[in-house]
């Protein structure tokens, strides 16, 4: 199979106040979820140095249900998402997550989106957490579900 035929999901976590991300795969955007409503872990004092890929804020988010809710709805449509862009051939599916900071909701919500995506469908998944300057990419296993 030809790679550059190949779907690579682009999935970022960001802070609303450095502005939402820009797509520069030429397709022109995919999605933007807004995590803000989700009870912020960053307003108490012990969560404040870590982020959404520290396991005390992971158990708050989790523990709390909400981020747990929100991500069911995120799943449901990128997942279909994904599936159809599978069918048609396209190669390039962007999906971000902002909240205030771009350190506590929206980096659990796109570190789990992103491992999704990658165990559900196989597709390379590009990950890049841009406020904390984490990037992570998950190669392509060619095994969809």
């Amino acid at each position: 199979m030809n790679t550059d035929k190949q779907l690579t999901v682009k999935v970022m976590s960001f802070s609303y106040r450095k502005g939402i991300p820009e797509d520069n795969s030429g397709n022109g955007g995919g999605y933007v979820f807004d995590c803000r409503y989700v009870h912020n872990p960053g307003r108490y004092d012990e969560y404040k140095p870590l982020t959404g890929l520290d396991k005390p804020v992971i158990d708050f988010l989790e523990n709390d249900g909400e981020i747990t809710e929100f991500l069911t709805h995120v799943y449901a449509l990128t997942d279909a998402h994904v599936k159809r862009y599978l069918e048609r051939g396209f190669t390039s599916l962007m999906i971000c997550f902002g909240c205030t900071g771009g350190q506590h909701r929206s980096v659990y919500s796109a570190q789990h989106t992103a491992e999704h995506i990658h165990n559900r469908f196989g597709v390379r998944v590009e990950l890049l957490h841009r406020e904390q300057n984490i990037e992570q990419i998950f190669e392509a296993n060619n095994t969809e579900a």
